[in-house]
């Protein structure tokens, strides 16, 4: 009988889950994990404590399945993409804490090489200067962290994203642990040529970052090694690593060019298949790799990210408190009509696509003597809509394709008044598969690299669909509202801008 664990590291917890050959859940086990913000636009991990929980949930979903490391096939890996972690090899300590994607550290990297570089970066890499990706993280963490650069120079160093981290661990750490990555993770660390799937030597280049601290580029689906016997997986073969989005496409089954998912998560993501030609973004968008088959070519994908999305949730009952927990959020929304023609752009990272505006910053509009919590909890669901909506749109003018469909998944996906107002605002069809196609994505890539599907036709029949929205809103009110929208956006836009 097939068993595949699969874990999703994700930004704000880490999940392990064991699925059958039929896709199906059979256990899960998940836990947050400390945030940390200790400056404003700076957000980081411990990747200590990411391990440390990681293999507790590996030992709690195993407990709750009642099955051991001789029961499992294989193991599928997914992860938050551009966090960065450095760590010494000979002690397998990190040397700083992980910078997380959302961080905005590092703008005067991102000023300098925009300014001498931009165009060529964003040819051989897909991706525009920002603070976002994984290169300027560790150039900063090479300039400011006096540890890490001594490191570096005495050939102790590793960076890598969070798949790196934990398949190094896995298997074996200081003992010889695997420094591996693959091309999805990589594409995201804006030092990989798209092209050639491989390290660039023209950023390593104009970086100045050692080739030698970097990990070793696998294909998503192939071997990337053996668990280490001292852990609870202790001979379990790895065969599946995606970045957290492309796994969602992958649990989506987007497989066809034109095939378009939309992650509801922490941020949210787009992403739309391009299938085997390597597209040039513009609008905003960038160049990302879906995923590769070992012996077989990458496929592509342009894609859309937006910051702030779940994690809004997460902010107003942290540091608003106005609900108790995540869930309340939905019920406080549904308790009025609208938002009272309040709008809120959460640019706490600045904004991402199709803007990139890293001087941006979180504006609430629209408030009157009238507005309740409740309206400011059913803008924060909106504006994740309004911020969707302006990525569909540009992946239809800069794709090609009609994308008159997308497919929706991630934890606010369950808010089936969120996806009719998606359907609604983005006058499109929205599809609703399996909540956590991020999981089901490790899982099936695994599955394919340990030879328990043939690939990815045989995997297609077990996506199913659990919902489904069209389009119902006048369009004068849809233009309206994503007038109001933009508006919104522009006071967020103008509030860094210096005074005249």
């Amino acid at each position: 009988m097939t068993r595949i664990l699969a874990i999703d590291e994700g930004t704000t917890s880490t999940r392990a889950a064991v699925l059958d050959g039929d896709g199906r859940t059979v256990a899960s086990a998940s836990r947050e994990f400390h945030q940390s913000f200790p400056q404003p636009g700076r957000v980081e991990h411990d990747a200590l404590e990411i391990w440390r929980v990681t293999r507790e949930m590996i030992g709690q979903v195993l407990g709750t399945s009642q099955l051991t490391a001789a029961d499992i096939d294989c193991i599928g890996i997914t992860d938050q993409r551009e966090t960065t972690v450095v760590w010494d090899r000979t002690t397998g300590r990190p040397l700083a804490p992980a910078i997380v994607w959302q961080d905005t550290r590092g703008g005067d990297i991102v000023a300098r090489l925009e300014e001498d570089h931009g165009d060529r970066i964003t040819r051989i890499t897909g991706l525009p200067p920002a603070t976002y990706f994984s290169a300027v993280k560790l150039l900063w963490l090479l300039e400011e962290v006096p540890e890490v650069r001594q490191a570096a120079e005495s050939g102790r160093l590793l960076f890598g994203t969070i798949d790196t981290w934990l398949i190094w661990n896995l298997t074996g750490g200081v003992q010889g642990g695997l420094h591996l990555t693959d091309v999805t993770n990589a594409s995201r660390t804006m030092l990989m040529d798209l092209k050639t799937l491989d390290w660039s030597d023209e950023m390593l280049a104009l970086t100045g970052i050692p080739r030698d601290v970097l990990p070793r580029i696998r294909p998503s689906i192939g071997d990337f090694g053996v668990v280490d016997d001292r852990h609870l997986l202790g001979g379990v073969p790895i065969t599946g690593v995606l970045g957290d989005q492309q796994a969602a496409a992958f649990g989506q089954c987007a497989f066809s060019p034109g095939d378009t998912k939309s992650t509801y998560g922490t941020g949210c993501f787009l992403l739309t298949n391009t299938g085997d030609t390597l597209p040039r973004a513009g609008g905003g968008l960038i160049t990302t790799v879906a995923y590769q088959q070992e012996g077989r070519p990458a496929q592509y994908a342009l894609e859309g990210s937006i910051a702030v999305a779940g994690s809004l949730v997460q902010w107003l009952r942290d540091n608003l408190g106005i609900i108790r927990d995540s869930a309340e959020v939905e019920e406080l929304a549904d308790s009025v009509q609208d938002s009272g023609d309040v709008y809120f752009v959460p640019a706490f990272s600045g904004l991402f696509a199709p803007r990139w505006k890293p001087d941006a910053r979180g504006t609430l509009v629209g408030l009157t003597r009238y507005s309740t919590r409740a309206h400011i909890a059913r803008a924060a669901l909106e504006s994740t809509v309004f911020q969707t909506a302006e990525v569909i749109e540009v992946l239809r003018a800069e794709s090609g394709f009609d994308i008159a469909s997308i497919r929706a998944d991630g934890g606010m996906a369950v808010n089936d008044a969120l996806l009719q107002f998606q359907a609604d605002i983005s006058d499109c069809e929205v599809v609703r598969g399996g909540i956590e196609s991020t999981v089901l994505g490790a899982a099936l890539a695994a599955g394919i690299g340990r030879g328990t599907y043939g690939g990815t036709d045989d995997v297609r029949a077990l996506w199913q669909e659990t919902g489904r929205w069209t389009a119902r809103m006048d369009p004068r009110d849809r233009a309206h509202r994503r007038d109001r929208w933009e508006s919104a956006v522009q006071r967020s836009l103008g509030w860094a801008q210096p005074r005249t």
